[in-house]
């Protein structure tokens, strides 16, 4: 369970195996096993290390939580994107409009203060 919670955090990350292990200081072929199970029971000391390169903590290493799931998302978030999309509406189009949108809403609290 350890290895699959790295494995998916290294993801994430968009890290290579190589990278993580490199940025972390540990061994490429200890890491390889630990996220392919092979290895179960990786050491404290070895964690710390994958830890703040994972952006975690070394209890999120160890402990698994159901609540960390994303919730699935629903038929009405799917339509949304599909008629955005439809509209021509892209990945970056759609991030810069959520960034205009804080920024205005941190902009409209600001003032009421």
């Amino acid at each position: 369970m350890i290895g699959a919670r790295i494995q998916n955090l290294r993801h994430q990350k968009r890290m290579s195996l190589t990278e993580l292990a490199a940025r972390a200081g540990v061994a490429k072929s200890y890491l390889s096993s630990i996220e392919r199970d092979l290895q179960s029971n990786p050491s404290i000391q070895f964690l710390g290390k994958l830890a703040p390169v994972l952006g975690v903590n070394v209890q999120t290493l160890i402990l698994h939580d159901e609540s960390d799931k994303p919730e699935p998302i629903d038929q009405e978030w799917i339509q949304i994107i599909q008629e955005l999309t439809d509209l021509g509406l892209g990945k970056d189009s759609l991030r810069r409009i959520v960034h205009q949108l804080k920024s205005s809403q941190t902009a409209v609290f600001e003032q009421a203060q």
